[in-house]
Formats: structure tokens, C-alpha cells, sequence
């Protein structure tokens, strides 16, 4: 299964292109899209460069599945807003194409990659070289969005099969229901 990992930012979105075969991972290609040559106060240019480039990644290696790292709330709200907007266009350009996306967190893709949530960028970068085999250290951007590749490939199978055997349904919990609330 071809997987595709993207890690956004208004700045730049990294994006990592794997193969996984059972347990074996291969590395397939990995950048960054960059929205720098863009003014900053263009945020619809900005977006649409972000969601030109997610696309042109999707068309060049065909993934059968992506994984996208859920934004998380910062100190500074406007900077979240901003994040948000960036990881919307990605989103849009993901299922534009039909593609299935998955969603992980930092904390999960870290633990998945080298075993603790509180792991640093180098620590990720190292992980991800070792565990792909690759020749030097990816790009910070690069390397989280191969750990969302390679954390999908490591979850994702396990996730299908809870989902397939239970039903996912939303509960009554904390809910009303007529009139009442539980």
C-alpha cells in the first residue's frame, strides 16, 4: 500500500510518500511545499499554493491512503487559525482526489515513531531515517510527515479492523433525549 503523510503549515507543508508491504516500509519520495515566494498578507494565494502542491503530489505518486497530523491549539490563537486554514486546504486537495484520509496527532505519530510523545524533531528525523533506511536526515517538515506515513502504516490496519467489527455509532452519553439529559 502506497500511504501519504502530510505535516501542514502555512509556511510549509511537508509531505512523506511510502510503501508498506506487511511489516516491511520503503521510502518513495518526500519535500516540503513551500508558500514563502508569496506574500505574507496573501493568505488565498498562500492556500492555493498548498493545495496546488498537495495535488501535484497526489497525481505524481498515486497514494491509496493518507495521514495528516491534527493541528493542535497554540499559545497564540491567530496563529491556530492560520495553521487550521493550511490543514484545510491539504484536507480539500486529499479528498478532491477520493483519497482516504486519516488523522493523528502529534503525540501519537511520535509514539508510533519513537516511543514517547515528548520526542524533539531530531529525535523524529533519526527514527525515520533508521526506519526507512534512508541515507541522510530528512527535512524537519519531511520527517514528520514520513512519521504520518509510516505511524498509518503501523495503525491504520488495526483501526480498519476495529472499525469493521464494531459499529461506530454516536452514543445518547451527555446527550439529550426526550427531554432529558444523561
Amino acid at each position: 500500500m502506497r500511504i501519504l503523510g502530510i505535516d501542514p503549515g502555512l509556511q510549509r507543508t511537508g509531505f512523506g510518500v511510502i510503501e508498506a508491504l506487511g511489516t516491511q516500509l520503503a521510502y518513495v519520495a518526500s519535500g516540503t511545499i513551500s508558500t514563502l515566494e508569496a506574500p505574507r498578507g496573501d493568505l488565498p494565494g498562500r492556500l492555493k499554493i498548498i493545495f496546488d502542491g498537495v495535488r501535484e503530489v497526489v497525481d505524481r505518486y498515486a497514494p491509496e491512503a493518507c495521514s495528516v497530523e491534527i493541528v493542535f491549539v497554540n499559545v497564540n490563537p491567530q496563529s491556530t487559525l492560520l495553521l487550521g486554514q493550511a490543514r484545510g486546504a491539504a484536507l480539500a486537495a486529499l479528498v478532491s482526489g477520493s483519497l482516504p484520509v486519516a488523522e493523528y496527532t502529534a503525540l501519537q505519530m511520535k509514539k508510533a515513531i519513537v516511543g514517547h510523545g515528548l520526542a524533539n524533531k531530531s529525535q523524529v528525523q533519526e527514527m525515520v531515517k533508521r526506519l526507512l533506511a534512508l541515507p541522510a536526515l530528512p527535512g524537519k517538515d519531511a520527517a514528520d510527515a514520513l512519521g504520518l506515513a509510516i505511524a498509518h502504516a503501523h495503525a491504520g490496519s488495526s483501526f480498519a479492523a476495529i472499525a469493521r467489527g464494531t459499529s461506530l455509532q454516536r452514543r445518547q452519553h451527555a446527550q439529550y433525549r426526550k427531554g432529558r439529559s444523561y
